[in-house]
């Protein structure tokens, strides 16, 4: 029986193919067969057949044989479904060869759909199945939306987001599930239960595994309802807002009103230091320091020096004898927690699986951290075994974290100046106080930042964050080691060592480093707008700018961000928020 159809709705196929269109105009229909209802979309060239030639399998364990052959005839780029089952496919009634690009999905099967639009272009919806696959976008050409909606909410409930005015979940009209929150959705939850374990060895690939399976959702949650990019009206809370006149369905600003990106020129690095303290050995302006370190660095043979006091380990105002007396109580500390690990036997640490994965972990990261550095080349290498000892001596320091991969590229720097096992400790340490939450089980401090970096990015370039939304990469995901390690393996050694003494002064803002990463986005924009990139082939773009980016371009960049968005009088709050104009709310 057919419920609804509406022509003119054209698929956006994202293909690499040359041979292929682009886009291919079709039919969207609401279809009960045997009495359940099914989404369907079918190309132009396929009317007078029925359109279905790909449907979604039920989730793992409700029985049917999996058939490995099954070839689904296009890129795996939108690949909506990975096995099909034979008994499934026999539920519904025989279907004729079609168009690769034809799709049914039961909408018992359907998780959400996402309205999202072009700055310039047309509206689209993106459809996701339950399995976290995303279909090609629809593209609206003659409107129909409103309609297409509501003939959805006969069969299902569409509930907005509880993050986002533009994602809406479908639950049956009995399901008790449209009561869960936002972190009952488990975006990282896999099904396995050693998830923690492996976020523990390694949060790039766990976390990318998960954010892969559920792009959409997280695209959306990148945008709470309360952002100030959102124009929401009370018909929001009880399903899809009417549309104006078609096809303009979509009730948001696009950005805000920035004045031109000022020109920005970077300084010399800080070259003097016995200048800038007292008779007694303060530093007699610490702010200034950091003004002159932001601009400009600081030149090699002081960074000994005025890291020590960047990272706090020692204070600002302490003299060369309070310093001395720092040094040697650090010194005692340090090798009390190295006594520690190193006094535990061969049967002791049997029974400690945990120090015995810590072990494991640093052993296996430290060999492969730098080696292309002369301090760490090599094998019997002292820096190696020092990078190893600071570690362990870490997860004494700090029981609740340990160690999770990552860590040893945030010491090998801090080691490689320094030259000295404590007080490269105690300078991780006070890294570590800046990007601790990175590290954490739960990922909310990566979220967060992710989710701020989408926040700067719909100020300062809409279309190209649109862009990226639109190839299901609006998550910025791709960002993750960026944000993770501070650039560390985008940038070379040398260059690192300026980034990293420039972003622990703080300045302009404590969020200096997200302002970086839209610096560099907007570098691509080039690469990106009007290109037939996918979220595969964005990824490969950005993970190929490795040791491509010229380092004080971007920091002028970053810092033209700031300027730009700090001189805009009606910067929205949260964006206010994210470059430190006004203070987030605390949570109570």
């Amino acid at each position: 029986q057919l419920v609804f159809e509406k022509e003119g709705v054209y698929l956006h196929t994202n293909a690499k193919r040359s041979n292929q269109d682009t886009t291919i105009p079709g039919f969207i229909r609401i279809v009960e067969r045997g009495g359940e209802p099914a989404l369907e979309w079918s190309a132009l060239e396929d009317e007078g057949r029925n359109a279905a030639a790909v449907f979604y399998t039920k989730k793992d364990g409700e029985g049917g044989v999996e058939d490995t052959n099954f070839d689904p005839g296009y890129e795996p780029d939108w690949a909506v479904i990975s096995t099909v089952k034979r008994d499934q496919v026999r539920e519904h009634p025989p279907v004729k060869e079609t168009s690769q690009w034809s799709f049914s999905l039961p909408l018992s099967e359907l998780y959400s759909l996402r309205r999202s639009r072009f700055s310039l272009g047309r509206n689209f919806l993106v459809f996701t199945s339950r399995g976290g696959h995303p279909l090609p976008p629809l593209h609206f050409h003659r409107g129909g939306t409103r309609e297409l909606l509501r003939a959805l909410q006969r069969y299902i409930i569409l509930a907005p987001s509880p993050v986002d005015g533009r994602l809406f979940l479908a639950y049956p009209h009995d399901s008790g599930a449209l009561s869960q929150s936002f972190d009952e959705l488990h975006l990282f939850d896999d099904g396995s239960s050693d998830l923690v374990s492996r976020f523990i060895q390694d949060p790039y690939a766990t976390t990318f595994g998960g954010f892969s399976k559920v792009t959409n959702f997280f695209r959306g949650a990148l945008r709470p309802p309360d952002s100030p990019f959102h124009s929401r009206g009370p018909q929001d809370h009880h399903g899809p807002p009417s549309a104006d006149d078609e096809p303009g369905f979509e009730l948001i600003t696009c950005g805000v009103e920035l004045g031109p990106k000022p020109d920005v020129t970077r300084g010399q690095p800080l070259d003097k230091w016995e200048e800038f303290l007292d008779p007694e050995g303060r530093v007699k302006d610490p702010q200034q320091i950091k003004e002159l370190v932001f601009r400009g660095g600081i030149t090699p043979s002081l960074r000994k020096d005025v890291w020590k006091f960047l990272l706090g380990f020692y204070p600002w105002n302490s003299t060369v004898k309070e310093r001395e007396d720092i040094l040697r109580m650090k010194t005692d500390e340090y090798f009390r927690m190295k006594v520690q690990w190193k006094s535990v036997s061969e049967e002791q640490e049997m029974r400690n699986s945990l120090l015995r994965g810590y072990r494991s972990l640093i052993e296996r990261d430290v060999s492969r951290t730098d080696r292309h550095n002369t301090f760490f080349s090599g094998n019997d290498n002292p820096g190696l075994a020092l990078l190893n000892d600071v570690l362990m001596t870490y997860c004494m320091f700090n029981f609740d974290l340990g160690y999770v991969q990552g860590m040893s590229d945030l010491l090998a720097p801090l080691l490689f100046v320094t030259q000295n096992e404590v007080e490269s400790f105690w300078c991780l340490t006070g890294f570590m106080e800046m990007v601790h939450q990175n590290f954490e089980e739960s990922q909310e401090a990566m979220k967060q930042q992710l989710l701020q970096l989408s926040l700067l990015m719909k100020a300062l370039d809409p279309e190209l964050l649109d862009y990226l939304d639109s190839q299901d990469s609006g998550s910025l995901c791709f960002c993750f080691r960026w944000l993770l390690i501070w650039f560390k393996r985008e940038f070379s050694f040398e260059d690192i060592l300026s980034l990293w003494e420039v972003l622990w002064t703080r300045l302009p803002c404590e969020n200096f480093h997200l302002l970086m990463a839209a610096s560099i986005l907007e570098s691509q924009r080039g690469e990106f707008i009007g290109s037939d990139h996918d979220f595969n082939t964005i990824l490969k773009h950005i993970n190929e700018l490795t040791m491509k980016l010229d380092l004080q371009t971007v920091l002028r960049g970053a810092e033209a961000n700031y300027l730009q968005l700090a001189c805009c009088k009606e910067l929205p709050v949260k964006v206010q928020e994210v470059i430190g104009l006004v203070r987030s709310p605390q949570p109570r």
